[in-house]
């Protein structure tokens, strides 16, 4: 499932440039992600990197999101195709 960040985000700018797939952006408070661009870095990575990097642990799963890893891979895919 695509990941959100949760409102502890201090803002601290880590996760924006490590996202493979431009999904994360500066919203109205702190960093949001966008869940039509957010793959968990399926195709990209093994773990997620915004989690792996975040120093405050908050991007947790969106449950609004709910995405199978053979769902996140086809939209991996489909990003791919759009972007060459």
């Amino acid at each position: 499932m695509a990941l959100m960040i949760t409102e502890e985000c201090i803002n601290c700018d880590v996760c924006e440039p490590v996202c493979p797939n431009e999904a994360i952006y500066m919203g109205v408070e702190i960093y949001e992600i966008d869940p039509d661009l957010c793959t968990e870095c399926v195709g990209h990575h093994d773990e997620p990197q915004c989690v792996e990097i975040c120093p405050v642990e908050c991007i947790p799963p969106n449950p609004e999101f709910p995405e199978t890893p053979e769902q996140l891979l086809a939209k991996y895919r489909r990003l791919m195709t759009q972007t060459e």
